[in-house]
């Protein structure tokens, strides 16, 4: 598999993406898809370990085989046996539980993965991973790479803004070779930050004297993003199993819901779609922060100044990186025009920096529109849909789910096919929200894991300004 660069088409192995994280000229690693490869994993997916095998051969096919069944491996040990991923029912819906690993986020299955990959990648070198978080990434980075000899992991998140449980997930991990930094800022500035210190000759020439490169496990890196496009191969599968396909027409058709932040999720469910799952619309749901939502539905990219704490605290972010793939993806690289595609975006993301803001052509507009389209939750209907679900199902959702749900509702889902839920999170992450949304403690039997973060010590405290993060890093090297 070829990776070319958004930007420039600065061509990578699957390794080499891994490894550098960020492109040398700003943009993303994106697999070059060949238009005419045989697409039918349905058929052959029974479990997780088949979807991920299956997207891994296809995408990474250049790791060896030993390193891609180690990475998989992995990620079972760290998940339930027997049912890693469910697909329940729920108020009409398919609540796809991508929760169940150690921190309790969908960002688990590929966190548990990109260790194995790194190191593979790295080839005995030094690694300091980069990771701004809104507030699921940082813990389930912290927990992926805990221990992982030739590795150290910096996560920066806001100071204000996560709840008590991702807090808690990032300040009591007490391994040498993971460090939380809290922020005076919001997701925004910390993604902004690290993209600039990845780009800072000065700083990257002094990790390369003291042996040390840098790199990323945010939806950035290719091996962040590409694992997950399992969960929806594997939800095709699911479906099938459960009486929906027929034998003339094994991969089921269904529409997929993504509570979205930076964009990497919902990106996965795509790109599953080009690997051949049978997706229709891909709905992207906002809290108020809602420049995906708008982006969508208008073409237009408009990041804006405002900015919003919310209750759903993973997708307050206005400016979300993995766009910039799609972005790709809808100016040639759908059609193999590599060119073109890099042209296109160079362009787009020129006018993001200039004005503020960028608006498609009315071709890549017309594509947009085919597959997606947004919706928006409010803080208050969040909670209200969090009561409704319960009352109707007893099913407890966590507020980005809950995003997702009443979006899906608003804009008229299910329809003629099933409406997949990416369930992104466990509510108990959120404790503080549940108790206000049903005014009752409403949690019962949390997994050790969240129990045992109440009488663990904090061990990590740092706390800085945004222009301090590089002094940060370097203090790392």
């Amino acid at each position: 598999m070829k990776f070319v660069s958004t930007r420039k088409g600065l061509p990578a192995t699957g390794p080499e993406s891994v490894f550098r994280g960020l492109a040398p000229d700003g943009g993303l690693y994106v697999p070059v898809l060949d238009k005419c490869a045989p697409k039918d994993p349905i058929s052959s997916c029974e479990t997780l370990k088949e979807a991920e095998d299956f997207v891994l051969s296809s995408l990474f096919g250049d790791f060896p085989e030993e390193v891609r069944n180690a990475a998989v491996e992995r990620l079972l040990s760290r998940f339930p046996a027997e049912n890693p991923i469910p697909l329940v029912d729920a108020d009409g819906f398919k609540i796809l539980e991508l929760f169940h690993g150690k921190t309790g986020a969908f960002k688990d299955v590929a966190l548990s993965m990109l260790p194995v990959f790194m190191r593979h990648a790295a080839g005995g070198r030094r690694v300091l991973v980069l990771t701004a978080t809104s507030g699921d990434t940082g813990s389930a980075a912290m927990q992926g790479f805990a221990g992982v000899e030739g590795t150290e992991v910096a996560v920066f998140f806001p100071n204000v803004g996560t709840s008590r449980i991702q807090r808690l997930q990032m300040t009591t991990p007490s391994d040498a070779n993971v460090h939380a930094i809290a922020i005076r800022g919001n997701f925004d500035d910390a993604q902004a930050a690290v993209k600039r210190i990845f780009a800072d000759r000065s700083i990257n020439e002094l990790a390369a004297a003291r042996g040390v490169t840098l790199s990323s496990a945010n939806s950035i890196n290719t091996g962040r993003l590409i694992p997950q496009i399992g969960y929806y191969i594997m939800a095709s599968s699911i479906l099938r199993r459960q009486g929906a396909g027929t034998p003339e027409s094994p991969c089921v058709p269904y529409d997929v819901v993504v509570p979205s932040g930076n964009f990497g999720n919902i990106l996965a469910a795509y790109y599953a779609k080009l690997l051949g799952a049978g997706i229709g619309k891909f709905v992207v749901a906002s809290n108020v922060n809602d420049v995906l939502a708008r982006f969508v539905k208008t073409g237009v990219y408009d990041p804006g100044d405002r900015f919003t704490v919310t209750n759903s605290p993973s997708m307050d972010i206005r400016k979300s990186s993995n766009v910039e793939r799609l972005l790709w993806l809808l100016n040639g690289g759908l059609d193999g025009d590599v060119e073109r595609a890099c042209a296109e975006t160079s362009r787009l993301m020129d006018d993001l920096s200039a004005k503020g803001r960028y608006e498609l052509s009315p071709d890549a507009k017309a594509r947009l529109f085919a597959d997606f389209e947004g919706g928006v939750a409010t803080p208050e209907e969040t909670e209200e849909e969090m009561r409704g679900v319960r009352a109707r199902s007893g099913c407890v959702l966590d507020p980005h789910t809950a995003v997702a749900t009443s979006v899906a509702r608003r804009l008229g889902y299910p329809k003629s096919r099933p409406t997949v839920i990416a369930a992104t999170a466990t509510p108990y992450k959120f404790p503080e929200t549940c108790a206000r949304a049903f005014g009752e403690d409403v949690l019962k039997n949390p997994p050790q894991g969240f129990r045992d973060l109440e009488t663990l010590p904090i061990a990590q405290n740092r706390v800085c300004d945004v222009d301090g993060m590089d002094s940060e890093v370097t203090r790392l090297f």
